[in-house]
């Protein structure tokens, strides 16, 4: 249940950072205010609030349910307008709105398929897993073993016939409570379809999608709501707990990210950082906002996450063309081989995609949503004949794959390092 904001109590806070050697109000002085709560908070936001010590925090909370709590004295909370008003009058307080991120695919581009064995029958092997395969005359894949893949999305269907036996963890971000186990809910079908890509096992028929690395384990991570958005605390939590379940079980762990947001979150940036840290590989869409130079949406921005471009089944100059809708990276750093913020790292197919759906079914839909798990897949399947790489060594082995299929096709794609391609294809063989 929700506290309401005592908004009396919170002047009073206000007026206690006043006090000489900036005192926090006394805990009884706050009681004193308990019958003057707001009964109709209307719409809420989230809000990112950083005290000064631990005691304030603690003193805040006694206002402001607390939804995520971080390093630094920081803590997320939802609140109304009014109150993000008097938050920001506080003195020794700091507050900021909390980034919303959304899934990376193209609306317009969805087909959810009627005949569901008919169309999974005629692509149980959809073009982007034959094109990162290079074979066309693939009809199973395999790979990723002892790898897990964390799928940060809009929840999973676990149980489609498809992903049942690849799931290990199944989690909700997005609840009051922090992190609600054994639920991810996929009410939208953009978490499942991306699953299906990086992971899908084909099913007990062997009939189904096949994905990259049908031999990785899926830990599917509800983080957005069934709208497609979601908040970036929510975000940054699961980040987090991606690592810390992989340094407490010693295993390896990719995130997909098929999500963002054209501004930066410190929150995200901070978990991912932590991530890296620790021996995790992120992978993040780069967004679909069109051909203009410096279109990259964060996380993929980010220097320590790899921003994957989206490829049409198409060719242009010899080969696969970078989609107009997929964003480019800065003219500034391009050519270098080395990431900077705002750069294009990898490409991969990611439109008319074929993959599972959430409700037990198939959907074909096109995105940088759809290329970046074909680069989570890949990367663990590189990994899991791999094992002693870290994540960097595994990075710069993706990236050395790349450059041997360079990619010519599209709005300022060219030879060598570009902003519409990055490195290039990283492929299997």
């Amino acid at each position: 249940m929700k506290k309401p904001f005592k908004l009396l109590a919170a002047m009073a806070i206000v007026a206690s950072m006043f006090m000489p050697g900036g005192e926090v109000f006394a805990q009884d002085s706050l009681d004193d205010f308990k019958e003057e709560q707001i009964k109709h908070r209307g719409e809420t936001f989230r809000v990112l609030i950083t005290a000064n010590s631990e005691q304030e925090v603690q003193q805040l909370q006694q206002s402001f349910e607390l939804r995520n709590e971080f390093e630094d004295h920081s803590f997320t909370a939802d609140v109304t307008e009014k109150e993000f008003q008097a938050l920001k009058n506080m003195p020794h307080i700091t507050v900021e709105k909390v980034e919303i991120l959304s899934i990376q695919m193209e609306p317009s581009s969805l087909i959810v398929s009627d005949e569901v064995d008919a169309a999974a029958a005629s692509q149980s092997v959809p073009w982007g897993i034959k094109a990162i395969y290079n074979d066309n005359n693939l009809t199973s894949t395999s790979g990723g073993s002892n790898i897990r893949i964390a799928v940060l999305d809009t929840g999973v269907n676990v149980n489609h016939s498809d992903l049942y036996y690849t799931s290990e963890q199944c989690k909700d971000f997005t609840q009051q409570a922090p992190i609600v186990n054994n639920t991810c809910t996929d009410r939208n079908g953009h978490g499942t379809h991306v699953a299906g890509t990086a992971l899908g096992d084909g099913g007990d028929d062997k009939k189904g999608v096949y994905g990259v690395a049908p031999n990785a384990k899926l830990w599917a991570y509800k983080v957005l709501n069934d709208s497609g958005s979601g908040y970036a605390d929510d975000i940054a939590n699961a980040i987090r707990h991606v690592a810390d379940q992989a340094s407490s079980q010693r295993v390896k762990a990719i995130i997909n990210m098929s999500l963002g947001s054209n501004g930066e979150s410190s929150l995200i940036t901070n978990a991912v950082n932590y991530a890296n840290d620790r021996g995790v590989l992120v992978v993040a869409a780069a967004g679909n906002d069109g051909y203009s130079p410096g279109s990259i949406d964060y996380p993929a921005a980010l220097p320590s996450v790899i921003a994957v471009a989206n490829l049409e089944n198409r060719l242009e100059n010899g080969t696969y063309r970078v989609a107009n809708s997929s964003s480019r990276g800065y003219t500034s750093s391009a050519g270098d081989y080395v990431i900077q913020r705002g750069d294009i790292e990898l490409s991969a197919p990611g439109t008319s995609i074929f993959s599972t759906w959430y409700n037990g079914g198939y959907a074909t839909i096109s995105g940088t949503s759809m290329a970046t798990p074909h680069v989570a897949g890949l990367a663990a399947k590189v990994w899991a004949e791999n094992p002693s790489f870290t994540n960097a060594q595994l990075r710069a082995n993706l990236q050395n794959r790349a450059k041997s299929y360079d990619i010519l096709g599209g709005y300022y794609a060219g030879i060598g390092d570009d902003i519409a391609s990055g490195f290039g294809f990283a492929r299997v063989r």
